[in-house]
């Protein structure tokens, strides 16, 4: 559209206000071969243009004027940009709904006008972009009033955002008493929290500047104490925050906590237009509430948005207790390290046999179904007693580690971290993810060849058939089968097991279920007071792990049926079980040297693909999880190779454990046997709750 076609529409009487705002936004608005800078060029043309033309002038902000005078901001001010009060679901369905039958426009809502203006998909990008100079002066030439005009309007719009401010200091004040929270924290309602303290500050600042504003006094009161509430109230979300990673949370909490940290911000963000102590403030946060305001309308009706972020939501809380579990996961000093040799080697010894019962159960020439649902008892059992046993099943530690990893990248993004750090614990997850594997492989591989020799010569016959010797052989072969493919899907499988572990465990604290099990009246007669105790904080603080590995090993069995099912290449190869099956392979036809190394190295190498996958999307859900990226590769990479450099052998084996310092010495004294019993009765204590 040309210019003068532009100003000849501005200057028809019928062009009504909202028509005003829409034609110069669709002036302004970058075509996708163009830049900002063509969008700065055309303000200033419109501006010119304006300035040359002053009936044009005049007319625009006439009809500009009338509409403010009728303009609500209160739903804008006070909703737009923040999580709906009525939950996620609700949320969901009445923006689908919205999409579908779209209400009418209320022209005197300047939420609904914003959302007729900035119709496009992509305006929040580039309004975003636009200089806040170019905007101001654009906005103060449309809105070219008299003196005594712009002082009405502008007292008006004033007075809304006071209503606006005083409404959601009550909400905040009001959400404390939500279950969620009482259940946290009982305490809250037994004194008069910070929530409840903004809350009445609000007010008492509400009144004073509503007063001052109607008659032109000076405000008595400042916004200080109010600013150091509203830290306060961030600090108290903080340590709800924290206590729901122990105490369990659910999508709901989550959900509300992040409310309140959006209110908070907005209410600040408020308070920074309103001071009229600093107008320049008062100005760019204008213009920055603005464009935060444009953004959420293009997002307002558009269900992707709102599902990224509650999904960021519940990856958080499902992620915060693996972050929990994780470091078990990470072994830093020579002892753990052997520990986690050993764990892993226990893990082989039963998996071989795993894969033992597995052979048998497809030797049976049982129907489909059936084997299928063996096959999974068998995973999923076998699993489950592998963590009981406090073995490891090397390939379901990245998923642990991973948000332990994201962790320590969101403090590194907020200055309590760097490079250096990362590096060492990046070194430390993968010595810890080696040694668990060759415990894995080593010893699954070396039972399985064990046992199937000594049925060969017990029995006389091959403890497996020459077709299954076959079968089992090529399936591991990477260009000969589709094993790496399949160790992608196993990779996948491990991920979505470590979700499950984090939702399970946030389910376990948030049920209280330790008290229930101890509490549970089917249990009372079948087990003594202190034996329910120790049942109950058994699976509590298991029930992630257990149910991980049992819905784990059923997903590994359930795959290949499916495959069958649809007709298509699908089925999963996992490390140890491969291993295991080159074992009882090698007893049918004892290879050479380079043979048994060259399939041992495809078992390592589909072990490197479940890790790879199941360690990608575990750390990309846990950094999304917590609204965080590692900034910078390049300069992690050079910390990386630094501490690899300095030590090489880091990679596979701890260095030597630092000697204590003196005041560590002396920390580590023996505790008196007073200390010892206060210690025991507490483990006690801690143990029947």
């Amino acid at each position: 559209m040309k210019l003068a076609t532009l100003i000849n529409q501005l200057a028809d009487e019928d062009t009504s206000a909202l028509k005003t705002l829409s034609l110069v936004v669709d002036w302004i608005r970058p075509q996708r071969s163009e830049t900002v800078h063509n969008a700065v060029d055309r303000m200033k043309q419109l501006e010119a243009a304006l300035t040359e033309n002053l009936d044009v002038h005049l007319a625009v902000s006439g009809r500009l004027q009338e509409w403010l005078d009728q303009a609500q901001f209160f739903q804008l001010l006070s909703g737009l940009g923040l999580y709906s009060r009525r939950g996620f679901l609700k949320e969901i369905g009445e923006r689908l709904y919205e999409r579908i039958n779209p209400a009418p426009k209320d022209r005197n809502n300047v939420k609904n006008v914003l959302f007729v203006v900035f119709h496009r998909k992509d305006d929040a990008e580039w309004i975003h972009r636009i200089p806040d100079e170019a905007l101001i002066r654009l906005l103060t030439t449309l809105w070219h009033f008299s003196p005594s005009a712009l002082e009405r309007t502008r007292n008006r719009i004033y007075s809304q955002m006071l209503n606006a401010l005083e409404m959601m200091s009550i909400w905040v004040a009001a959400e404390e008493l939500e279950p969620n929270i009482l259940r946290l924290n009982p305490k809250i309602i037994d004194r008069e929290s910070a929530f409840v303290a903004l809350q009445r500050e609000i007010a008492a600042l509400v009144q004073s500047w509503g007063h001052a504003l109607q008659e032109k006094e000076s405000v008595e009161l400042d916004d200080a104490h109010a600013r150091v509430l509203i830290e306060q109230c961030r600090e108290e979300i903080d340590r709800l925050q924290r206590k729901s990673v122990t105490a369990g949370s659910t999508m709901a909490l989550t959900h509300l906590l992040e409310r309140l940290h959006q209110t908070l911000d907005r209410i600040e963000h408020l308070l920074d237009i309103l001071d009229p102590a600093d107008p320049v403030k008062r100005l760019n946060r204008s213009v920055e509430l603005f464009k935060t305001l444009v953004q959420a309308s293009a997002e307002r009706h558009g269900v992707r948005a709102l599902w990224r972020a509650n999904l960021r939501l519940m990856s958080r809380s499902v992620t915060e207790n693996a972050s929990d579990h994780g470091e078990h996961y990470i072994a830093g000093s020579r002892k753990e390290y052997l520990a986690m040799l050993a764990s892993g080697a226990g893990g082989g010894f039963i998996i071989a046999f795993m894969a033992l019962i597995k052979i048998q159960i497809l030797q049976l020439d049982l129907t489909k179904g059936w084997e299928t649902l063996w096959v999974s008892l068998n995973y999923g059992i076998g699993f489950m007693i592998i963590h009981m046993l406090h073995c490891t099943v090397a390939t379901k530690q990245p998923a642990m580690t991973a948000a332990s990893i994201a962790e320590k990248v969101e403090q590194g993004e907020q200055g309590r971290a760097n490079a250096r750090k990362l590096a060492e614990l990046l070194v430390r997850v993968g010595r810890t993810q080696f040694v668990a594997i060759m415990g894995n492989v080593a010893v699954a591989l070396s039972v399985a060849f064990a046992v199937g020799s000594l049925y060969s010569h017990v029995q006389g016959v091959p403890l497996i058939s020459t077709e299954r010797y076959d079968y089992m052989l090529t399936g591991i072969h990477p260009w000969q089968s589709l094993a790496l493919m399949y160790a992608a899907i196993a990779g996948v499988w491990l991920f979505f097991s470590g979700l499950v572990a984090g939702y399970f465990d946030n389910r376990a604290a948030y049920l209280n279920l330790a008290e229930r099990l101890e509490q549970h009246p089917l249990l009372r007669p079948l087990m003594p007071p202190e034996t329910r105790a120790r049942f109950g904080a058994y699976v509590a603080e298991h029930y992630g792990a257990l149910m991980s590995n049992f819905v784990f090993g059923v997903l590994l069995g359930v795959t290949g049926y499916i495959g069958y099912l649809l007709a298509l290449p699908i089925d999963i190869r996992h490390v140890a079980f491969s291993s295991a099956d080159v074992g009882y392979a090698m007893t049918v036809f004892i290879p050479g040297a380079s043979d048994f190394a060259l399939f041992t190295l495809f078992a390592l190498l589909i072990g490197g693909v479940n890790l790879i996958v199941s360690f990608t999307l575990a750390l990309n859900v846990a950094l999304r999880a917590r609204n965080t990226r590692i900034s910078s590769f390049p300069k992690l990479i050079k910390a990386w190779f630094q501490v690899v450099a300095e030590n090489p052998m880091a990679l596979i084996y701890p260095p030597r454990d630092p000697l204590p310092e003196p005041d560590d010495l002396k920390e580590a004294q023996p505790d008196s046997p007073q200390t010892k019993a206060e210690n025991k009765e507490q483990r006690q204590k801690a143990l029947q709750k």
